[in-house]
This record gives C-alpha cells, structure tokens and sequence, in this order.
C-alpha cells in the first residue's frame, strides 16, 4: 500500500510539475516536491538528495538547444533530434485518435507551409512588379486618369492613339507638357531629363536611406548569404521581419531609379524571409534549424521561380547553386512550391500579357548547323566577361571595405545613381529599365513592329516595292536593313559598354541589387556567301532575338557559373524546345572560358570577401596534409580547455567559461588521463547553470558538476550536486590524429559537422572546427587565413 500511494503521488506531483511556473519561468519545485521525493533521479531511483533540474526544465523554452549568433549549426545533432520527435509521433499515433490527428496534421504540415510559401512569394512578386513598373514610368510622365496608372495601363482604352504612336496618348503627359507645355525641342528634352534625373536620385536616396536605417541586411543579393545560412551558418535577423518588409519595398525603389540592377537575386532573399517567417506557424520547422533549411532550399526555388517565371528552373537552381543539404522530399516540396508562386504570379498578371515575365517571347524557327560557331563565340565572349565581371567587382567592393569610401554607402548610392542617370537618358536603351531592354531585344521583328531594331527597307529582294506591307505577303528576310537599324546597332554598343562598366560598380552597394542581365544584338545579312544554301529565298536566315537571348545567357553563365538551371530557365523563357542544343553550346563553353580564367563564380567570390565560414561542396581539396596539422592546440597554443566529468565546480565551471570564447568544451574522465566522454556546447553550460541556480535549491558555487550517469554520494554537509548529463554529446565525432584532411574536409562536408575532436589510443589531442578547415584551405591557397572572420 505504501508504494502504491508513492507511486500515485509520484503522478500528482509530476503532473503538478508541468503546470506550475513561476513568474521566472522556474518550476514550484521546493514547494511541490517533499523530502522523500527530493533524491528522484531521471531514472527514478533516489540519489544522494540532488535533482536533475535540467531534466523538469526540458520541453519549457530554456534555450537548450539552441545556437548563438554567427554560429554553425550541428547537422548530426539537429537531425537525430528529428528523428527522435518522429518516432515519439510515431509510437503515440496508436494510442488514440486525437494522436492520430496530431500525426496526421504533422505529416501535412510540410506541404501547407510550402503553400503559403508560394501564395506569399507569389503576391509580393507580382506587387513588386506592378508598383516598379510604374515608378519606373513616372521618371518621364503621369498619367492624367489617375496618378497609379503606368504609360501602358494609361493608354490602353484612349481611342486617339496611332499604330506608328502607340506609347502617346493625350492621357499620358510628360513632365515637359506639364510644366512648359511643349512636348519637343530643346526646352521640353532638358525638362524632361531634368525631372528624370531628379526621380531617379530620390528613388536611390530613399532605397538606401530605408535600408541604413531599418534593416541594414536588406542590402545587396541576398543569394551569398542564403548559400552561407543553407550550409548551416546563423545569421539573426537576416531573415526576419524588417529585413523581407523593406527589402521588398527598396527593391521597388532601386529597380525604379534605373540603377544598374535587376531583381531576381532580392526575389530569392524575398521569398526565402517568407520561408523563414512561416516556419514560426510550426514546432518542428522552428524548434529545428535543419529542418528550417529544407524548407529555405525550397523558398530559394520560389524566388527563381516568380523572378523569370521558371518553375522547373528555380528547382534546379536551388539543387545547383545555393543549397547544401537537398533531400528528395525537399525536391517534391519545392517543386509544389514554385507552382504555386507561379500560379498566384499568373493569377495576378501584373505584365497584362498573361505572362509570369515582361521578356517572354516564343521563337519558332529552326537554327543551322553553321551557327554553331557563333553559338560558341558567345559562350567565349560570355565566360571572358563573366571572368573579368568577378574580378572587377570584387576588386571595387575590396576597395570599398578598406578605404573610407565604406564609411559614406548613402553618398556612394547617390554619386553612381546621378551617373547613371546622366549618362543613361540620352541612350533610348539604357533610358528603358532592364526587363524592357531584355524584351526588345529578345522579340524577333515582324513587319507591324514600329522598334529602330526593326527598321527595315519596304523593298522587295529585287529591288521593287513590296506592295502593301500590311498583306504580310513579304518575309523580313527580303527587306534591307534601314537606318534605324545601324543607329540602334551603335547605340546598343554604346549601352553595353555603359552596362559593362556601371554594373560592376552597382553590384554591392547598399542597396538590394540583382545581376542585371548584359544582353546581346545579332543583325543579320542573309545575302553574305556563306550563307548561300542554308537560307531559302523569302524566307528567315536567322533569328536575331536568339542570338540576343544566347548572348544573355553565356554571360549569366560566366558570371554565376550555373549550367543545367540557366538552360533550363531560358528554355521556359522562350518555350522552344529545338533550342536546347544552342543553349548547352553557349553555356557550357562560357562555363568552361570562365573556369580557365578563375575557379570561383560571383556568389563564392563575395562569400569569400565577406569572410563567411563556406564550406565549399564543389572545390575539392587536393593537399597532402593530416589532422594532426590542422588541430589546435598548437605547439605554441596553450593547452586545451576540457571539463571534467565529475571533478569541477559550478564556480570553476564558470570561471571556465567567461575566460574563455569557445563554442563548447570537451568532457575527459580527469586532467590527467585526457579519456573522452563527451563533448558539451558552451550555451548549454550557461543557460543550465543558470537555470539550475534559479530553480535548484542548494546549487551553490562550490557544488560540483556531474557528467556521469550515477551521482556520486556527496559527503555529510556538503552542496548538492548539479547532474548536467542531459546536456552532454554522448557521440562526438572524433578521429585520430593521422587521418588525411582530404578524408576530414570531406566528413565535414556532408556531414555538416561544426567541430570535430582528434584523439590518439582514446586520449584527446586536440579539435577541429570548421573554421580551423577553412582558413587551413585558405593558406594551402596562398590566401590570408584570417580573412574568416566569424566564428
């Protein structure tokens, strides 16, 4: 009867445990547990008149677990949490039905947060798209029906407007119209560039004064960031609240201003913040940080999926380019996810082409073997400027961190923006944004289109007179390119020139910026020699929008070094299939000019400008060197900080700590035989400790601290003991000091690990951390190791 009336009470009292919290978040435990049940161990035996209070603080938020700021995550770790929640699921599901309804809505949780991933991205996109239009719009005029309507929207339903002025409207005023009232001459051109210069340097001001003062990780890509957070870095902040609300509202601003940017690289940051606000909604995205980058990698897929309109594509970039850990259900969800965003972009239609992208065009006709060699000539000329990209920009942006031009980013944003707005206005096609650019130069010509590309001569291939154009009875190949079209050809020169020169400048200021796009023009002469039995008369010899459209993705491709994603995202641009061949040629050798010239693309190159601790998965380590070479200590280091299992006290523990910076300390059974036990995380020492001070009675500073799995009989008189075992990694990795570091880089690698302890016959040497690898690696290639700058 007796111990049946303690285990009743044992019940009670535990019962009583999880619904009693005080004001600090402790438990009642001196006034809930009495003295017979004070010694309850985990395992429920009595013990020497100490409780395992890290045990009654589990599942209560203490902060456990978790990872500092400008820490690594510990892969191994996260995922045996997972699993161990899983199978906690899994073995109650059968016990009744509202635990089956739990582990039924657990398993679909994961597609819901990929469904409102999509809804949000999607929306954002389409709305950043609209409101970007129209800023961009009202740097040359506004229209007269309403403020909020852009140029196009402005003069759709005016019945005055002509086929050869189909942008003017007596809708639609210039600024010219509206101050001086003169559309053209000299007044009404400097009025017009004024108020465009005046628009563009307040869209910049604005974009950078939001960012500087609001959220500072707003700036820039985002896409090097988020490779550095999927490997399994901590950023706080980067991906919250403020940072995805005035990133989305800057980026509107600084594709506006007509700075040379695009916004496909933000719309990555954009959809990934949705991700990682959503993952708040559920336990077990929020309480595990390998789980939350699964569902980042698929946020990364939206994000390429509403900038291009390339579902399958943005999957593929996800895979390819920015995630580290891609399992196969991530590939599904990301999949479900980028259809989705698509679909709201569509749904929205903010182009009115019913087009999820302004630059969507459709070419249909087929390409000739002879342009093979212009195929690859792109590719070359692609990689050399992707090469020569890379090293300008980074050279600027190191400049810019060294010197005081840093200090001054709101002036530096000025400076570059009325530069580019001077030089920018007198050039229709640095004048128009990027996608409007991308667009006219990748639409063929067709005889109803009034553009100076397509200029043509109404002269038949005899030298007659067409006829009557609007038959459409005379092919654009038997026409003679016009002045227009020769004047369009220098002024495109002079604008990729401009774009070449500007971009690298642009590209990492401290405003959200995309890699604009460089693009290409290919006018053809279809009576040239070489082209005599490939080119049938009246009809198309080839198609210069294609050309144009290869010569944007060769340069993509040496910039960024993508291949498979790149070719598929401008397969679903253009929607023709009989031009994967081109595409792969022109890719494929950019790829290959650019990796001759330098192994890094442009993402890696400012992860490792920035210091970001990256481990790269496709730079292969190719040195003869072993562990024991890159452990620390260091023979003029001094020795290594250990705890012991059972010989320290609290205060000791503490002192440990505060002299010290390390992320976490191995446990040895004494100082003098250094055998491993375990490996415990700094920020769990401090959270149990304090924990235990608040909550535990009689945990003083000279209490020892345990490790083992019996507490120890304490003498008469003597503190409790603090049992900290809960906490304590049972499983380190550990390897001997002779393993090769090419087999050590590898294990941390795939398995993401964050430190790694090196032993010898069982005895602790020394450890390894994922910092010590890189800046290892770092001074193998002749660089400064001590440019990682984070922990």
């Amino acid at each position: 009867q007796s111990l049946s009336l303690l285990f009743h009470r044992t019940n009670f009292l535990s019962s009583s445990l999880q619904l009693s919290v005080d004001a600090t978040g402790c438990r009642f435990l001196r006034a809930l547990l009495p003295s017979d049940l004070a010694g309850r161990s985990k395992g429920g035996q009595a013990q020497n008149g100490s409780v395992d209070v890290l045990d009654l603080l589990q599942g209560w938020g203490s902060g456990v677990g978790t990872y500092d700021d400008f820490n690594t995550i510990d892969w191994v770790r996260e995922k045996s949490k997972d699993r161990d929640r899983h199978r906690e699921i899994s073995r109650k599901r059968r016990q009744s039905i509202t635990a089956l309804l739990l582990s039924v809505s657990d398993a679909f949780s994961g597609w819901l947060l990929m469904l409102l991933i999509g809804l949000m991205s999607g929306a954002l996109a389409g709305g950043i798209d609209i409101a970007a239009h129209w800023l961009t719009d009202l740097k040359e005029g506004v229209c007269l029906n309403g403020f909020w309507f852009n140029h196009e929207h402005c003069c759709w339903n005016s019945k005055e407007t002509t086929f050869q002025e189909r942008h003017r409207c007596p809708q639609w005023k210039s600024w010219a119209e509206l101050t001086v009232g003169v559309t053209e001459g000299a007044s009404a051109y400097v009025v017009n560039y004024l108020m465009y210069v005046i628009w563009a340097l307040l869209f910049s001001f604005l974009a950078v004064f939001l960012v500087r003062a609001f959220a500072p990780y707003a700036c820039g890509s985002g896409i090097p960031e988020i490779k550095t957070i999927l490997s399994g870095f901590i950023i706080r902040g980067y991906l919250g609240k403020w940072t995805l609300v005035i990133k989305t509202i800057t980026l509107v601003l600084a594709v506006a201003s007509g700075l040379s940017l695009g916004k496909e690289g933000p719309l990555v940051h954009v959809a990934c913040c949705c991700g990682n606000i959503f993952c708040h909604l559920f336990t077990k995205y929020r309480k595990n940080e390998a789980k939350r980058r699964e569902v980042l990698s698929a946020a990364s897929a939206v994000g390429v999926s509403v900038a291009f309109g390339a579902p399958i594509g943005g999957v593929l970039f996800s895979l390819e380019e920015v995630s580290y850990y891609f399992p196969l259900k991530t590939l599904w969800r990301s999949f479900f996810a980028a259809l989705v965003a698509a679909f709201t972009l569509r749904s929205i239609n903010p182009f009115g082409n019913s087009r999820l992208v302004l630059f969507y065009v459709e070419f249909h006709t087929p390409w000739h073997l002879l342009e093979l060699f212009p195929f690859v000539l792109l590719g070359i000329f692609g990689g050399l400027w992707g090469a020569l990209f890379i090293r300008a920009n980074i050279a600027w942006c190191r400049r810019r961190k060294a010197t005081r031009l840093g200090r001054y980013p709101v002036l530096e944003v000025a400076v570059v923006s009325l530069a580019t707005a001077v030089l920018a206005f007198p050039n229709d096609y640095t004048r128009m944004s990027g996608s409007e650019l991308i667009s006219e130069l990748f639409n063929d010509c067709s005889l109803l289109d009034s553009s100076k590309l397509c200029d043509y001569g109404p002269l038949a291939k005899g030298g007659e007179p067409a006829g009557n154009l609007s038959e459409g009875t005379v092919g654009q190949a038997e026409r003679p390119a016009g002045p227009g079209v020769y004047t369009a050809v220098w002024q495109l020169a002079m604008a990729l020139l401009f774009k070449m020169a500007i971009t690298v400048v642009t590209f990492g200021m401290k405003v959200p910026s995309g890699l604009f796009i460089p693009s290409m023009l290919a006018y053809y002469h279809h009576d040239w020699d070489m082209f005599h039995g490939w080119c049938s008369p009246g009809a198309h010899c080839i198609t210069p929008g294609l050309y144009a459209m290869l010569g944007a993705a060769a340069c993509l491709g040496g910039v960024t070094r993508m291949t498979v994603s790149l070719v598929v995202i401008m397969f679903e641009l253009t929607g023709g299939l009989e031009y994967i061949v081109p595409l792969m040629a022109a890719v494929m050798t950019s790829k290959w000019v650019a990796d001759a010239l330098g192994r890094e693309g442009i993402y890696e190159a400012h992860i490792r400008l920035n210091g970001y601790p990256f481990l790269e998965p496709k730079e292969e380590f190719v040195h003869k060197t072993l562990a024991t070479d890159v452990m620390r200590p260091r023979r003029s280091d001094p020795p290594l900080s250990v705890v012991t299992q059972d010989g320290m006290t609290v205060e000791e523990l503490e002192g440990l700590i505060s002299d010290t910076s390390y992320s976490g300390f191995p446990v040895v059974v004494s100082p003098e035989s250094h055998r491993l036990v375990g490996f415990v995380l700094r920020r769990d020492l401090v959270i149990s400790i304090d924990n235990a001070r608040r909550c535990q009675e009689g945990i003083v500073g000279v209490s020892r601290v345990i490790f083992t799995e019996h507490t120890p009989v304490e003498a008469q008189g003597a503190p409790p003991p603090l049992n900290l075992r809960a906490i304590l990694d049972l499983s380190p990795l550990a390897i001997t000091d002779h393993t090769p570091m090419e087999i050590t880089v590898d294990i941390f690698r795939k398995l993401g690990l964050r430190q790694c302890l090196v032993t010898q016959n069982g005895r602790l040497l020394g450890i390894i951390t994922k910092k010590d690898i890189l800046k290892h690696m770092a001074q193998m290639a002749n660089r400064d190791p001590d440019s990682i700058l984070f922990n």
